[in-house]
């Protein structure tokens, strides 16, 4: 053993009545002060006055975690001044006075051999000789007191004494201590769970009460993030139709804008794709946050994440998102109560996903009603497409075509023809019969709410505007739109009906949701678009989308072998409405409506054929003599113009005819017959060839 000479130890030499006296002034401290650090200067200051150290300590012991505390006053030059941390083998000394409940005086550390690790590290703190005191009250053991000094043999007897009243003392006040902070953390959890018990019972009041998705998200959101100490809360949901996780709602108060907003759609490498995945929590802290791809997570700086699926009948429906900016790690406790939040968060997103159907369809079952009945009052009363003509039948065959596929159709043709008609043999004879066909006329409706008509609207979103209302697009969702006179819809309007057409996309008016629909769409025009798009009156990449299928549908004038079809058919028609019983149309009146050019196509010829049968009294069809007079003149003027028509082809077609007849007489040498002849050119009989060129005039001696 290696011999230390002893240092001259410079001892105070106080009376036992100072001493006395500073046992009441620490007595008086350590009641007054209940944080560690203000208490253990306070001990130090007064304790100098009656035994000399260079460092005191308090030693507490956490049996349950197996931990100790260190309490060190200043004046210590132990590198570890206070430090929480497991049991090390230099707290040997310190846990054997600490079972033992005994008092261990270390006269020299360099002669002390019962506990090396305990004498080493007092030797790197520059310690010769020290005392260590248990702290014990009646309740239970708290620790220990230490107290050292730089010199060897610095505490006699009488010291070690007095010192035990300090720490008998100091064991009280550590014990009165331990007992408020007890309380405190006690009423802190009360007021933690009080705090959760009404986020649950506030959750459950929104569920009742409030069925809007999104407003109930954004609540909840709110509150989380209040009760559980967050800078962000937020919600995402998995998109029933496109398969994306959306983040729906975010509470982020302090956020500096680098992240995603609401409706955002959240990639393959963000958090919440990872737990909608797994179907796990998911708790990053520190390093590991910094480790992940998240560049919404790493640009908002958070330092601490816990991510939670929505679960629901054994289905992922989106995932609940905590953060905070600051270390401070989630606990076990706050993911056990974060699982039972999101529980009764699913519950609630799944009830409200389930009523937002609901009153979906019920709103569009409202919105199908009205437009039925609208569509009753205004029916063209056709029950068929009624006619035989040639020209209709390749319409139809047409029609049978691009029915079963889901392609644009743009429909020509003039006012009357019956173009709402084809529009719905199309939907028909489409995939899509068993769902809606809503109409609407682009024409008819005011300019500033064809946009509300089309795309819908919120309350509130513009003057009048007292409810929700839902588009025709939205309405027709996998059934058929048909737009009407798609020709007068205005210039800024068009492009929201392309990105419609391409994207399948639209927002109401008043919202910044994005809707999606899958409306197969029908336009109709009477007007030459293409010309439009010249004047640029029509947008030109509008037109190339709505004319990937275009129909014409024939006016009238050309198919008049189906005019008797039709007046036989409306004749029969308003007969059986009128409960009259019409047998006979004469062959005057068929002939006088066959030969007129009918402008007005078939919904002229239907208010007439309705005006007839309403005037004529017994079986037989009569046209008021008025409306045959009145249009007299129009039929002569049309058949007039016909026959000078005919004549000015005929005269056309006989001078092309008598060019195309001399130029190959004059190639053949005015040979008709034979191998080289102009009838074998011509391809032409001999005596055809004759006859057509005494009809035209044609001869050698006339040329």
């Amino acid at each position: 053993m290696i011999s230390i000479p002893e240092a001259h130890v410079p001892r105070l030499e106080p009376s036992q009545a100072t001493r006395y006296e500073v046992l009441f002034r620490v007595s008086q401290a350590i009641s007054a002060y209940r944080d560690a650090k203000e208490l253990f200067h306070a001990l130090a200051g007064e304790l100098h006055q009656a035994v000399r150290f260079d460092g005191i300590g308090v030693v507490q012991y956490d049996e349950a975690g197996n931990q100790t505390k260190w309490h060190l006053a200043e004046k210590c030059r132990c590198p570890d001044a206070v430090s929480s941390r497991e049991i090390a083998p230099e707290d040997a000394m310190v846990l054997w006075v600490h079972q033992n409940q005994e008092v261990i005086v270390i006269p020299s550390v360099h002669e002390e051999i019962r506990f090396p690790a305990s004498m080493d590290q007092l030797k790197k703190c520059g310690i010769q000789s020290g005392c260590v005191l248990p702290l014990t009250t009646v309740h239970r053991r708290l620790g220990c007191l230490v107290i050292a000094s730089e010199y060897a043999n610095a505490y006699s007897g009488e010291e070690v004494s007095f010192l035990s009243l300090v720490a008998n003392l100091v064991a009280v006040a550590m014990d009165d201590a331990l007992s408020f902070e007890a309380s405190q953390l006690a009423q802190t959890q009360l007021e933690r769970e009080k705090e959760r018990l009404k986020l649950v019972l506030d959750l459950n009041n929104n569920i009742a009460s409030n069925l809007d998705l999104r407003d109930l998200l954004r609540a909840v959101s709110a509150s989380v993030r209040l009760v559980m100490q967050c800078d962000a809360v937020g919600v995402g949901l998995l998109d029933s139709e496109d398969k994306q996780m959306r983040l729906f709602a975010l509470d982020f108060p302090t956020s500096k804008g680098r992240g995603k907003g609401e409706s955002a759609v959240l990639g393959e490498d963000s958090l919440f794709h990872k737990v909608l995945q797994t179907g796990e929590p998911l708790i990053l802290n520190g390093k590991e946050l910094a480790q992940q791809r998240d560049s919404a997570v790493l640009a908002e700086g958070f330092q601490s994440i816990c991510a939670l699926p929505l679960m629901s009948r054994n289905h992922t429906l989106g995932v609940l998102g905590l953060g905070r900016l600051q270390d401070a790690p989630f606990s076990r406790s706050d993911v056990d109560f974060l699982r039972q939040l999101a529980n009764q968060v699913a519950i609630a997103v799944d009830n409200a996903l389930a009523y937002g159907q609901i009153a979906d369809l019920k709103d569009k079952l409202a919105q199908e009603k009205v437009y039925l009945e609208d569509e009753i009052r205004t029916e063209s009363h056709f029950e068929e497409i009624v006619g035989k003509s040639a020209a209709l039948r390749r319409l139809l065959k047409e029609v049978e075509t691009v029915a079963p596929t889901d392609s644009t159709v743009l429909i020509y043709g003039e006012t009357g023809t019956g173009k709402e008609l084809i529009a719905r043999a199309i939907h028909n004879l489409s995939k899509r019969q068993s769902r809606s066909f809503v109409k609407l006329n682009c024409a008819a409706i005011p300019t500033g709410l064809l946009e509300s008509e089309l795309f819908g609207h919120e309350k509130g979103a513009f003057t009048g505007a007292i409810a929700q209302r839902i588009g025709r697009f939205e309405l027709a969702h996998q059934g058929t739109v048909f737009l009407d006179e798609i020709g007068e819809i205005q210039l800024e309007l068009q492009p929201k009906l392309l990105r419609v057409l391409q994207e399948r996309e639209f927002e109401r008016l008043g919202s910044s949701r994005t809707l999606r629909t899958d409306a197969r769409l029908i336009a109709a025009t009477n007007r030459d678009l293409d010309s439009m798009v010249k004047e640029q009156k029509f947008r030109e990449d509008l037109f190339y989308r709505l004319n990937v299928f275009p129909l014409h549908v024939p006016p009238l004038r050309e198919r008049p072998e189906d005019i008797p079809l039709l007046v036989r058919h409306f004749a029969d028609h308003f007969a059986r409405r009128a409960n009259k019983a019409i047998e006979t149309v004469p062959s005057e009146t068929m002939k006088a409506l066959y030969r007129y050019h009918w402008p007005g196509n078939i919904r002229e010829l239907q208010n007439v054929i309705e005006r007839a049968v309403i005037v004529s009294a017994g079986s037989v069809l009569r046209v008021p003599g008025g409306d045959l007079r009145a249009r007299a003149p129009l039929i002569k003027r049309e058949a007039s113009t016909e026959v000078a028509d005919r004549k000015n082809i005929r005269s056309v077609l006989e001078e092309a005819e008598r060019k195309q007849i001399l130029g190959v007489l004059q190639e053949t040498h005015w040979i008709v017959a034979g191998p080289n002849g102009a009838a074998i050119r011509l391809g032409m009989k001999r005596s055809t060839l004759q006859f057509r060129m005494q009809k035209l005039g044609i001869s050698r001696n006339a040329v």
